[in-house]
């Protein structure tokens, strides 16, 4: 059985994982993955004609928003867990097209037009078997003969992966808006018409830019309504004797959940990756066994995970195949899925508590300190004092260093550039791509870090937010700031903050390791032109390039 797939920076080759995925899905998997984006795109085509009669379903709106982010890289690789999320699929599909027929009725007097054909008229099949080879026959390439059309409809499909995860983040919160809930039916759709053009998909592109700064947006403002503003919070990265949770992944209701149940009840509560920020948030800082941050990124797990004693558990993407010394105490939840291992719905966490209060106690083994929370109200709290730092010449310039991290080789170029950058100059980074660098020592200039942690990549409206503000105080665009974005990407949410900084007009912006294998030689060069974009060279020489 083979695949294809090159959604993510570390597509085999540079071109696609065609026996297994880097990120360890096998065959099967992928095949019910392309399957869910099928059954989806026929969930959309039907949704979005329901909308035009003015017939909507929140549960069809959302249920599109968890499937998308079920193929996000490494999130669902449990093929029970996924056939039975295509089954929800086809089940909502077949419920929405009903809604679709009643409402034209309504306002036709007649039937609606049948749809026999694509993924709209998609009949589910009986089995596994029978859905992976529907899945096989729905794969990446199917989409489209022309490879700039292809390599335009994939850099939109991608996009609303990555949007999809913040906006699922957004509603755990209570945030949602029919705008978003549209536009992702009208996308998705739309890349199964033929009558569009190259263009037509470039302009949808951008759109998705622009909705995924919306659903950002609506993102922090759920965690500053929950947890407060983020403030300047320094983290401990050792351990200490107790029992132990390790949480990883992005969602802080989920954090705060778990810290609520664990009150009282002598477990310590770690982060890992990308919940490193949770730290800063008023509202779970006060938690006093929120006690500190174990390991780096995601794609260090396999090695530091041996070593934490305690339960593991995983909230969003980020999870790769465990390790038999701690699958045992390993939980899923969310959409969040890996053979064999426990998954949880809903908010009691009983079971791995009980599985903490088992296993041994960490080790006594206290770390050093990292500072975090340097989200956008905490620095544009200081402004006038960075602004007049400008004005005076003691900051020279500010480096965005930020994204995803990842094992393939060529990331190391972060850390080198980061140490390199000039003592005049202040470094913003956000997501995992940050655990290069965040614990070496930057010093300050006049009293403002010249290391400021942002946050996750959910935060990335916060480093947006930051530079539309000093735009704004030196009366100029962002392109004309002394600011550079120097960015790594491994997965679809990164792909969508891209597309938002593009519809944003942002220019010069260096990417890497490697560009996108889904980029066609003519998609690129229109990039390259429109936005001067390119792949990270040197340090030096790009560090140079910068400054001149």
């Amino acid at each position: 059985m083979s695949m294809f797939c090159r959604q993510c920076e570390q597509a085999a080759k540079g071109t696609g994982c065609e026996v297994v995925g880097v990120c360890g899905k096998n065959p099967e998997v992928a095949a019910l993955l392309d399957l869910m984006m099928y059954g989806l795109k026929g969930l959309a085509i039907y949704a979005d004609k329901a909308r035009e009669f003015g017939a909507s379903s929140m549960v069809a709106d959302m249920f599109l928003i968890e499937g998308l982010f079920t193929t996000v890289t490494n999130v669902d690789f449990d093929p029970v867990q996924l056939a039975g999320k295509l089954r929800k699929c086809y089940d909502q599909k077949e419920q929405v097209k009903a809604m679709y027929e009643s409402a034209y009725r309504a306002k036709n007097g007649a039937a609606a037009p049948a749809i026999t054909d694509g993924p709209a008229a998609w009949v589910i099949a009986d089995n596994l078997e029978g859905l992976v080879a529907q899945g096989q026959a729905h794969g990446v390439k199917s989409q489209h003969s022309d490879p700039d059309i292809l390599s335009a409809i994939e850099i939109i499909i991608y996009g609303l992966k990555g949007m999809a995860a913040y906006a699922n983040h957004a509603y755990i919160l209570g945030k949602t808006d029919e705008e978003v809930f549209a536009f992702f039916h009208k996308a998705l759709a739309a890349t199964t018409d033929a009558s569009k053009g190259l263009m037509d998909f470039v302009g949808i592109a951008m759109e998705c830019g622009k909705l995924n700064i919306k659903v950002m947006e609506m993102l922090n403002t759920g965690h500053v309504e929950h947890y407060g503003h983020p403030v300047p919070t320094k983290v401990q990265l050792g351990t200490r004797k107790n029992k132990g949770i390790l949480v990883s992944g992005h969602d802080l209701r989920m954090l705060e959940e778990l810290l609520k149940q664990t009150e009282g009840k002598g477990i310590d509560i770690y982060t890992h990756g990308e919940m490193l920020p949770a730290h800063g948030y008023p509202g779970l800082k006060k938690y006093s066994h929120l006690y500190g941050n174990f390991g780096g990124a995601w794609q260090d797990q396999a090695k530091e995970f041996p070593n934490f004693p305690g339960a593991i558990i995983f909230n969003t993407n980020c999870i790769q195949r465990p390790a038999d010394s701690y699958k045992d105490r390993l939980f899923t939840w969310g959409e969040v899925g890996w053979p064999g291992a426990k998954h949880l719905t809903g908010y009691k966490f009983d079971e791995v508590i009980n599985k903490a209060l088992e296993c041994p106690d960490l080790p006594d083994a206290p770390g050093q300190e990292i500072l975090t929370g340097f989200g956008h109200n905490a620095v544009l709290g200081v402004a006038d004092k960075v602004i007049e730092a400008v004005k005076a010449g003691a900051v020279k310039h500010f480096f965005l260093i930020g994204g995803c991290d990842g094992a393939k080789s060529g990331r190391n170029y972060y850390t080198e550039f980061a140490e390199k950058v000039p003592k005049d100059c202040v470094i913003l980074t956000l997501a995992c791509g940050k655990f290069r660098f965040n614990k070496l020592e930057f010093g300050d200039i006049g009293g403002i870090p010249r290391l400021l942690d942002v946050g996750q990549c959910n935060d990335a409206y916060s480093a947006v937010q930051i530079a539309l503000a000093l735009a704004g105080a030196f009366n100029c665009g962002i392109n004309d700031l002394p600011l550079s974005f120097i960015l790594s990407w491994y997965e679809q949410k990164a792909h969508v903050i891209l597309l938002s900084l593009l519809y944003l007009g942002v220019k010069n912006i260096k990417l890497g390791p490697a560009l996108p294998a889904y980029l066609s030689p003519n998609v690129l060069q229109f990039l390259v032109d429109n936005f001067n974009i390119g792949q990270i060279g040197s340090a030096d020489a790009d560090l140079q390039a910068s400054l001149a």
